[in-house]
Order: C-alpha cells, then sequence, then structure tokens
C-alpha cells in the first residue's frame, strides 16, 4: 500500500461499480481499467437483498454476503494494490467477517497482501430483547405499532451505518473495506472524509458527498439506464457505470469513463436524485442533506456538476431494516383471451374458490385482472388479458395445495383456459419491519487486521443552523392554445420502493413546463389519473430547484417488496405508467421542451 497522503489532491476520483446482487460482473473490472480512480465502490444492499442473503445463510451459516463480489476482486484485486485504489463496500450483508475470510483466501491464492477491513455494529438480532427492555420498542414507520405488539419472529435486523467506520478503516491502512448494512451512501461519503480530512460538524461537505453517493448508488441508473427519455440516450450498450469527482468543498461532477454507454446530464442524474426519496431531506446516518440547496448544471459532453448542497446534522435516530418471517404464500397466473374477459374471469374465480371450500380460508386472498388485451387483435398474444391469484397463509401445506387446484380446473372451466408458468408449492414471504433506533445504541466495530477500533455514532446538534431552500423563481404558468398528448412526451418520471411505500418522482425540463407541472399534477390529479393509486395515502413535496414533484404513496407494496402481492412489487413501472396517461397541456410547453 502507498504510503502517500491523499489530501494533497484537490478532488477524490469515485467509482461506483454495483447497484445492486446481480448488477454486471464486468463492471468493477471496466471501472478500474477504463480510466483513472482513486476508490471503487460497490453498493449491493436492498430491502430485498437482505431477506435473500438471509435465505443463503440459512442453508449455509458461514455465507450471508454478496457472492459475486469474490468475483469480482478477483478480477481486479492485483490492478487495485498495484495503482493504489482503495475498495469499499457493503457486500458483507449479513456476515462480514464471512466476507473478509474469504478475500483473505483470494488473496493468498495471487500472493498478494492486502489490508483488509471489517466493519460491524449493524446486526440487532442478538441486541434486540436487551434493546426493547431498554426502551427500544421498534415502531413500525407506517403502522405505528411496536414489534411486540405485533407479535413479530425477526429473522435478521439490521441498523444503517454511517461513513465514519469507512473514514476510520481508510486511516488504518486498509486497502479494502468490507461491511455489513453501511448506508448507501457511506460508501461514497466515508472515503470522501478521510480524503480531504473533513470533520463530523462539515455539514454542507459532508451532505455533498451524500448528495453523490445517493446518485451514484445504484450505478448505471444514474447513466441513461431507466431513464424516461429513451431517445436522448446514444447507446444502451455497455451502459457505462458512475464516477464522481468530488471536491474538497463538497460539490462534485458526476461522469463516467470514455468510450461507453449511456449519457450523463442533468437530466439523467435528476432521475437518480428522485429515486427512492421522499421530502427535501435526504436522512443519513451522518448528516441530513438538503435536496432543495441542489444546484444543478452540465459542465460538458457526459459532465454533470452539483454545487451549493447544504446539510444539517442528522437526527438523533438511524434507520433500521427487520426482517419478519411472515405467512406462506403461492400464486399463479392464468391467461385469458379474446372475448368476455371479464365474465371468463367470475367463471373462474368462483369454481376456484369453490374447489377451495369457499372465500376467506386463506389468511390472505387477492385477485388481479390485468387487461392487456386488444379489440380486434392481429396476432394471438393481444387477444391475451391476464388473471393473476395469490393467497397467504400461516398453513404451509394450504398454500402448497392452492396451485393444484387451479391445476383440476384445467379441462373444466373457460375456453383456452393455460396458465404462463407450472404450479409450484410457493413458499415463505418475509415481513419488513422498517423502524428506527436511537443512535446512542449504535457503534461501529472497526477491524483491521488483528487491531480493533470502535467508532461512536454521531450525535445531533440542535445549535447547528438550518439551512434555507434555494429561492427559484418560476415564470407564471403558460397560456393559449391547449392540446392532448401523453404526459410523458414532456415530462419525466422516476419511481421506486420504499418498504411497503412507493414514491414517484416527476420533473420538467424547462421552468415554463414545470409551472404548468406544478399546478396541475396535484395528489388529486394523481388519484384521478392512476385510478388504481386512488385509495392510498399519499405526500407530496415540491422542488422547484429540480423542476419537480415527487409523491409518497403509502401502503400501496403492502408489506414490502418480499411480501408483496402486486405485479410490479418494487414500483419500478409506476413512473413510465403515468406517463402514458394522455393530458390537456399548454402548446407552448410542448414546443420550448422539444427545442
Amino acid at each position: 500500500m502507498s504510503t502517500k497522503d491523499p489530501r494533497r489532491n484537490d478532488k477524490v476520483i469515485i467509482a461506483n461499480c454495483s447497484g445492486y446482487f446481480g448488477d454486471r460482473l464486468t463492471a468493477a473490472k471496466e471501472m478500474v481499467q477504463d480510466g483513472p480512480i482513486d476508490i471503487l465502490t460497490g453498493d449491493y444492499l436492498a430491502e430485498l437483498t437482505m431477506a435473500i442473503l438471509f435465505g443463503m445463510k440459512m442453508r449455509k451459516p458461514e455465507t450471508g454476503y454478496v457472492p459475486t463480489f469474490l468475483k469480482q476482486m478477483e478480477q481486479v484485486m492485483g490492478e487495485c494494490l498495484d495503482r493504489d485504489i482503495r475498495v469499499v463496500s457493503n457486500a458483507g450483508g449479513l456476515n462480514p467477517q464471512g466476507l473478509a475470510k474469504e478475500l483473505k483466501k483470494i488473496a493468498d491464492t495471487l500472493g498478494l497482501h492486502p489490508k483488509i477491513a471489517c466493519i460491524e455494529g449493524d446486526d440487532l438480532m442478538g441486541r434486540l430483547a436487551d434493546l426493547q427492555e431498554k426502551g427500544e420498542a421498534f415502531i413500525h414507520l407506517d403502522k405505528g405499532i411496536s414489534l411486540k405488539e405485533a407479535g413479530a419472529m425477526p429473522i435478521s435486523a439490521n441498523a444503517y451505518l454511517g461513513g465514519w467506520g469507512v473514514a476510520e478503516s481508510l486511516s488504518q491502512g486498509a486497502d479494502i473495506v468490507v461491511g455489513g448494512r453501511l448506508a448507501d451512501a457511506s460508501v461514497v461519503m466515508g472515503p470522501a472524509a478521510w480524503w480531504f480530512g473533513w470533520q463530523r460538524q462539515d455539514w454542507d461537505k459532508l451532505a455533498g458527498a451524500a448528495v453523490a453517493g445517493h446518485i451514484i448508488e445504484c450505478g448505471a441508473q444514474a447513466t441513461g439506464g431507466n431513464y424516461s427519455f429513451i431517445e436522448e440516450v446514444p447507446s444502451f450498450l455497455n451502459v457505462g457505470y458512475p464516477i464522481a469527482e468530488i471536491f474538497a468543498d463538497g460539490s462534485f461532477v458526476i461522469t463516467k469513463h470514455p468510450g461507453t454507454g449511456g449519457l450523463v446530464s442533468v437530466d439523467t442524474v435528476k432521475a437518480q436524485l428522485l429515486y427512492e426519496v421522499r421530502g427535501p431531506k435526504y436522512l443519513t446516518p451522518d448528516v441530513a442533506a438538503r435536496f432543495d440547496t441542489i444546484e444543478i448544471s452540465q459542465e460538458g459532453p457526459d459532465r454533470t456538476k452539483i454545487t451549493g448542497v447544504k446539510g444539517e446534522p442528522p437526527p438523533a435516530t438511524t434507520k433500521v431494516c427487520i426482517n419478519n418471517a411472515g405467512n406462506y404464500r403461492n400464486s399463479m397466473t392464468i391467461v385469458l383471451t379474446g372475448l368476455d374477459i371479464e365474465k371468463k374471469a367470475k367463471i373462474f374465480e368462483d369454481a376456484l374458490f369453490d374447489s377451495l371450500g369457499g372465500r376467506g380460508k386463506f389468511a390472505v386472498e387477492n385477485v388481479q385482472l390485468i387487461r392487456s388485451d386488444k379489440d380486434d387483435p392481429q396476432t394471438n398474444d393481444e387477444a391475451f388479458a391476464y388473471l393473476r391469484v395469490s393467497v397467504m397463509d400461516p398453513d404451509a401445506k394450504k398454500v402448497g395445495k392452492f396451485s393444484a387446484k387451479i391445476v383440476e380446473l384445467g379441462l373444466a372451466n373457460i375456453p383456452g383456459f393455460t396458465a404462463t408458468a407450472p404450479p409450484t408449492k410457493g413458499g415463505p414471504a418475509i415481513i419488513h419491519w422498517p423502524t428506527l433506533i436511537s443512535t446512542k445504541h449504535i457503534q461501529q466495530k472497526v477491524m483491521v487486521e488483528e487491531k480493533v477500533v470502535m467508532v461512536d455514532s454521531v450525535l445531533p446538534d440542535p445549535s447547528a443552523p438550518v439551512p434555507d431552500a434555494k429561492k427559484i423563481t418560476i415564470p407564471p404558468m403558460p397560456m393559449g392554445k391547449m392540446i392532448r398528448m401523453p404526459l410523458g412526451r414532456v415530462f419525466a418520471t422516476r419511481s421506486g420502493d420504499k418498504g411497503g411505500n412507493a414514491n414517484l418522482g416527476v420533473w420538467a425540463k424547462t421552468p415554463e413546463a414545470y409551472a404548468f407541472l406544478r399546478e396541475f399534477l396535484t395528489t388529486e390529479k394523481l388519484k384521478e389519473l392512476l385510478r388504481d393509486m386512488s385509495g392510498f395515502e399519499m405526500e407530496r413535496y415540491e422542488f422547484p430547484n429540480l423542476l419537480a414533484v415527487n409523491f409518497y404513496i403509502k401502503g400501496v407494496l403492502g408489506e414490502g417488496v418480499a411480501a408483496s402481492m402486486r405485479s410490479d412489487p418494487q414500483a419500478k413501472t409506476l413512473g413510465e405508467y403515468l406517463r402514458a396517461k394522455v393530458i390537456e397541456m399548454p402548446e407552448a410547453i410542448v414546443i420550448r421542451t422539444k427545442g
């Protein structure tokens, strides 16, 4: 490892090679080899991922970490050491020490000698009873009931950790840092704080790094992936992964390696800024970053600059992801074809539940009719609609027999009877329980070879000034001729899951279009446009500095991704659904947007 003092440099180049467990395996190698970087990061953990890792650990107790990270490190470990590139990741999942041991084996096989740091302190499973006795009720953030009141059966419980354990690991000379539930932005904030020697009270600088972390945490989603205006992206082949060039004042530039596909623009970056957020305060264990202070501009081709980010001290709590053992569930989808779709759906549904002994035999029964069929279909597939039937119950045997009952109807029910997949016995659902814990109970344990350092959580500071939102002048809503067209021809969207909730961000390209959007897209109007969302409570937030509004839709995903009954349990499609709705809008904003 180099003994250079990194703080002599005016910027740190942080590249992210993963946005989830299953992301492009070659991305780490590409980020290391295709251009200069100082830090390679990987974010692998989502609420669903923790449930997946739990299943892996139950089958093999020595696992519980992200195995693909090991394959990536086998490809790049030697080059990272040669080029003094540090690696920081939360791929440790439910077993950071197990991952660190496997990394050591790979290093030994390759004849390498990296200094590997392991960060723990997030796993609360063994402490739940004691913490409850000390007053931590683990109140569900949406339901308002305690873990004990619900009679829940936790199978994993992990607090979100800040970046100061990462900073400490790097200051101890670590070449590779792996942790458990390091918060998504922590893998970027920690290296930036170490690089520049920031202090815990450098709220604005830390907030800038938190925003940078949020932008690059989901990999190619910031570089043209999942971006609404697909015609703007030059190529979706070999989309480049995001790089944050962070400066000493907390400002930064988002870019990607030259010669890669995708796009880095004000709008692709906005798309990621609005992903899985709620209101103007983006909370991390280290700082509250104010999204309503962000200034964003295009510095050059594939270079988007962010300045002006203000920060506040974090709250006295940090998020905890608890996964509870839930009921067993099973699901099957029947294809309904051609004429009389609704009649066919009722005939099948009635016959199925009659064969099951009547309705109400399962704890949860959910039936969804999905109308994708067309009048006068031009192909067989255009005649299809889908009836998705799902059940959930504590009785695994009863749930296992559910799909067999559907198969029994195959020759005795509707014409054209067929299904999208063979029957299964189903499996256990894992219930997400979002909650908070006082940070006074959270301490990070940093292990670098034989040395152990304990790192305290950042405490709130009521004396710190509260920054104002950036003042933005918005022109009056355009008047004149109105035309009908899909909302998405002028406005972009990005949606995603937040436990059992979903967010839906919508933004404009011009101030004039935003003036219309802000007036037009109220909560009531959104419920009118998306009628299947009308029964859910919504919050609405405005971000004039981003020309955006964000909706937070409560309860739409039920008990979270791993237990949701929706066809799209992560709410990925919600934004594009809205963009397809035809509305009346001023012709002037269409002309200006198209430029």
